[in-house]
């Protein structure tokens, strides 16, 4: 009974949510994100599809103590504070927002990360399963044209 109770307060204290495939290329389409440093709106939804199956609260914690957060999989040592290690911040926010069902702040800090050199090659997810790849079948049937 205690898990329960545990389970439905944690639904409810949860504010995330799992996109599907063309809405989630939709809100980044309308975030700005086709084209957006010159990266295309199907290269930016196979990174998202393999970093996190369009999950806001997905998190994944990394050897070295750093925890990725979020759609994007957004890293703690170099782009948000997660109140546990020191971390460089580069998007001025703190980790949890990354895991919210407002995708705002997310995408905005996906946009920080691609300005650096690596560019979207960042995403481990992206460089393993997207870059030289037909990456058009992640907004195939989504109407974005």
């Amino acid at each position: 009974m205690k898990s329960l109770a545990f389970l439905l307060l944690t639904a409810v204290l949860v504010d995330g949510r799992v996109f599907e495939r063309c809405q989630w290329a939709r809100t980044m389409k309308n975030y700005g994100m086709d084209g957006y440093h010159g990266i295309s709106l199907a290269n930016w939804v196979c990174l998202t599809y393999w970093e996190s199956s369009f999950n806001t609260e997905a998190i994944n914690h990394n050897t070295d103590k750093s925890t990725d957060f979020g759609i994007f999989q957004i890293n703690s040592r170099w782009w948000c504070d997660d109140t546990r290690i020191h971390t460089a911040n580069g998007c001025h926010i703190l980790c949890s927002q990354l895991l919210s069902d407002d995708v705002s702040v997310a995408i905005n800090c996906a946009k920080r990360v691609v300005l650096d050199p690596q560019g979207i090659a960042a995403w481990v997810g992206w460089q393993v399963h997207c870059k030289n790849q037909d990456v058009s079948k992640y907004v195939a049937g989504c109407g974005l044209d």
